[in-house]
């Protein structure tokens, strides 16, 4: 007798599969399109990293750079920069764009920059960093508006300077080595150091023929002047060390900077040293970049022009003595690159050494001589 009861044996199977290929299929359904929506949000990051100090501070935070550049590989990265240093980041492969800013000290002229603040503003950057955190770079920080804003804070500046930023971190807390104390910033996001500390700097290579025009053959380049006049080594050291090294068979060339103090020391080292070659007064930074790439090996104790022929992978040497330059600068060489002078003895703010014996007398022009043929003998 046949029964017309449904086969319940023969059914139950699709029934009880039915609601499991559903929840399968939900589940893939989604982990694909979060997965799409979450990787579509980190490819869209714009990241905004402003730096406004002095020319070696713009190389000694290339590393800095490259963390953020490691640590979000598919964010877009900006720079903004005093428009006089933008040639330091021009050509660095990894970053998107460069944006210059001109830069008068105490004036602000708006006429040149707002143009820039509005293109900035289109962006839509949804983070930037301050390294610095000075009065310029906070208030451009709150005008580029982007919604997550990193700086350092201080003490001074303007009122509200601090509110510029949506998170911060206080400069008591950080490390007075210039490049530790940009990565300590950046750890604020959880950067991590980058996989490498070294400075990089790129020259223009459309300068390479100038470049060679003013500087035909591998020469020691020396960098006779700095910013600061306590900082400078003394004229008659380099007439020594410019005797001693002739006389080893090593050519030297020396250069200075454009300021009519830098001039007028190298005018006194041409009196003291007759017949030195010496390099004529260079353009901008660009130039700048295109001649030391050449040198065998560059000496100075101006730390701007020293860290950039450092990024361009240009062996270099250090003189080092005040205080300041070794806790900010110092660090970031090896010992064979940096001479330390004798104590110092400067409060650290003055302008000019008082000293009776100035730190940077200390070095001797034999002391650099033998650090000349070390470092030259491992290259």
């Amino acid at each position: 007798m046949e029964s017309n009861e449904p086969n319940k044996i023969g059914r139950s199977p699709s029934l009880n599969i039915i609601p499991l290929v559903g929840v399968i299929w939900q589940r893939r359904f989604f982990w694909y399109f979060s997965t799409r929506i979450s990787s579509a949000r980190h490819a869209a990051t714009k990241i905004l990293a402003i730096h406004f100090k002095y020319l070696g501070d713009a190389a000694i935070v290339t590393p800095a750079l490259r963390a953020i550049k490691e640590h979000f590989p598919h964010c877009a990265l900006h720079v903004l920069t005093p428009a006089e240093f933008a040639p330091i980041y021009q050509y660095l492969p990894w970053l998107d764009k460069v944006w210059g800013v001109p830069r008068s000290r105490g004036h602000a002229r708006p006429k040149e920059t707002w143009p820039i603040i509005r293109a900035l503003r289109r962006e839509r950057f949804d983070r930037s960093v301050d390294f610095v955190g000075n009065d310029r770079g906070a208030i451009l920080t709150l005008l580029c508006g982007a919604r997550q804003r990193l700086g350092p804070t201080a003490a001074g500046g303007f009122f509200g300077r601090r509110f510029c930023y949506t998170e911060r971190i206080h400069e008591r807390s950080l490390d007075p080595a210039w490049l530790q104390r940009y990565l300590q910033v950046l750890a604020v996001w959880g950067v991590q150091p980058p996989r490498s500390l070294e400075m990089e700097v790129r020259a223009d290579p459309k300068l390479d023929q100038f470049a060679e025009q003013l500087l035909p053959d591998k020469m020691i380049v020396c960098h006779l002047a700095t910013g600061q006049a306590k900082k400078d080594w003394p004229i008659a050291h380099w007439a020594g060390f410019h005797k001693l090294a002739s006389a080893a068979g090593l050519e030297l060339v020396f250069m200075s900077g454009n300021s009519a103090r830098e001039r007028l020391l190298l005018e006194t080292l041409r009196k003291s040293a007759p017949g030195i070659s010496v390099l004529p007064v260079l353009p901008d930074v660009a130039a700048l970049l295109a001649v030391l790439r050449r040198g065998r090996l560059f000496i100075s104790g101006d730390t701007g022009p020293l860290h950039c022929a450092a990024g361009l992978g240009v062996p270099v040497i250090g003189l080092f003595g005040t205080d300041n330059s070794l806790a900010h600068a110092a660090p970031l060489y090896r010992s064979e690159q940096v001479i330390r002078g004798g104590p110092c003895t400067c409060d650290g703010h003055s302008y000019t050494c008082y000293s009776s014996q100035p730190c940077m007398a200390a070095i001797s022009a034999d002391d650099l001589l033998r650090r000349v043929q070390q470092v030259l003998a491992s290259v």
